[in-house]
């Protein structure tokens, strides 16, 4: 490997640990969540999961709305090193591109209650959510404000201050909910209302502690993000709109898929979804590694993509991809050589009671392999393809792949074939292989398409 190859792995590595580790604790934080609804009951670990599945469809939207500031800005500062200007005024329209969004998505979420009984879920469940969402749902705004200065300070390849703030929210998340679901410090018990406002509150202190580490880093001040913030720019939140929202459709595409994936698992019976939901559970932390390194690509290949280096553009994007690869070998081999080891996180696999199910999750995690080597692909290959401002196509794609491969395939095998939850799986693998396809396909004819002539 010669020595610009040896110096993009060395810079796209650095970006990308931090990303990761960012991910990974973001997970440990809705993990808490969970851990503190569970102390209520059962009851309240139903509500809470029909609660954060409607906020969590809303918020994976908003995010990747957002998520437009990275490459914007990574493409701004390979164009001019030092852009100030540009970079403040990208940000200030991603903020105001997640109130625009936040504001219906506010009044959708306000009516959890309704929209669940229509969907048919059980009354008290339903109450007991609504309950949650109105105190949930404020942290909406406040996590897509993190989430943009987030991708401002990765844009800038110093991620590392995002990953301390999310590691100082994890116990302020604890504590909040602590206190407010269980009433605790001489305030009320507010059950399954303050786990909603504990999310909110947490929500809150990411985004402003992150923005105060921004207003006084060194590094960071001279961008003066807090100046001229009202300032109309129709522009460049034009620009936004038009390079965050496919990349939107396509994250709530394939977050809808796994979703329904686990609908259709719950027709066929309590094991197999409850097989699902552990297998799921376990290749979602795998994620966070491939999901890293397609945000540090965005990044990479955006500042060559600035500096009109077409060299350093195919460098960057072909090492995420070989890097992402490689880590879903090494996933891959785990998930058929521990698979028992991985299951006993979340079961007993010693319990009779679970054989049914340990022994279906076992098949869901063989399947899960194959997975891990197209998941891994199509997370890095959109990475990459956004680093160019290519995020039309992939949504295109990613409808395709996901809805008409994956859960047709999925469907008829599930069911027409017999095949039960293996069928399910099978159609997921399906579709994302056919989605990881065409992404690296477009990626490997970027030239030809005239994809780095912007």
């Amino acid at each position: 490997m010669g020595h610009p190859w040896r110096s993009e792995a060395r810079a796209l590595l650095t970006l990308a640990l931090p990303m990761i580790a960012g991910n990974i604790a973001w997970s440990a934080i809705a993990a808490t969540d969970l851990l503190l609804l569970g102390w209520l009951g059962t009851d309240a670990v139903a509500a809470g999961a029909l609660a954060i599945n409607l906020f969590a469809a809303m918020l994976i939207f908003g995010m990747g709305l957002v998520t437009a500031a990275a490459p914007l800005i990574a493409e701004e500062r390979g164009r001019r090193r030092h852009s100030v200007r540009d970079v403040r005024r990208t940000v200030h329209q991603t903020l105001r591109a997640a109130l625009i969004f936040a504001i219906p998505a506010w009044l959708v979420l306000w009516q959890c209650e309704a929209i669940l009984l229509a969907m048919g879920q059980d009354a008290h469940l339903a109450r007991k959510a609504g309950e949650l969402m109105h105190g949930l749902q404020w942290a909406l705004l406040p996590f897509l404000g993190f989430s943009t200065l987030r991708n401002f300070i990765s844009a800038l390849e110093r991620p590392s201050w995002a990953v301390i703030v999310m590691l100082c929210a994890i116990p302020f998340n604890v504590l909040v909910g602590w206190v407010l679901i269980f009433g605790h410090l001489g305030l009320p018990a507010l059950g399954i209302a303050g786990a909603g406002l504990a999310s909110t509150l947490s929500s809150s202190f990411l985004f402003f502690t992150l923005l105060f580490v921004i207003m006084y880093d060194r590094g960071f001040r001279r961008y003066r993000l807090l100046g001229r913030f009202w300032r109309r720019d129709s522009e460049r939140l034009r620009a936004i709109w038009r390079l965050g929202l496919p990349i939107a459709v396509m994250l709530g595409l394939e977050s809808a898929v796994f979703n329904a994936s686990a609908l259709l698992m719950g027709l066929i019976g309590k094991e197999p979804l409850a097989a699902h939901a552990v297998s799921i559970q376990i290749i979602s932390l795998l994620f966070m590694v491939p999901l890293g390194i397609g945000q540090a690509a965005t990044v990479r290949v955006g500042l060559a993509h600035g500096r009109g280096d077409k060299d350093g553009v195919g460098r960057s994007g072909w090492l995420s991809l070989m890097i992402g690869i490689a880590f879903a070998c090494a996933a891959a081999a785990s998930l058929i050589l521990f698979p028992r080891w991985l299951i006993a996180i979340f079961l007993d696999t010693q319990d009779p009671a679970n054989a049914r199910t340990v022994a279906l999750a076992i098949v869901f995690l063989g399947v899960a392999a194959l997975f891990q080597l197209v998941d891994a692909t199509q997370a890095v290959g959109a990475g990459v393809l956004r680093g160019i401002r290519d995020t039309k196509i992939p949504m295109i794609f990613a409808l395709v792949g996901y809805w008409i491969i994956g859960i047709g395939v999925g469907t008829f095998l599930a069911f027409p074939m017999h095949m039960g939850g293996l069928g399910i799986w099978i159609g997921l693998a399906s579709g994302l292989s056919v989605v990881a396809a065409l992404l690296v396909a477009r990626w490997a004819m970027r030239k030809k398409l005239g994809l780095l002539s912007r």
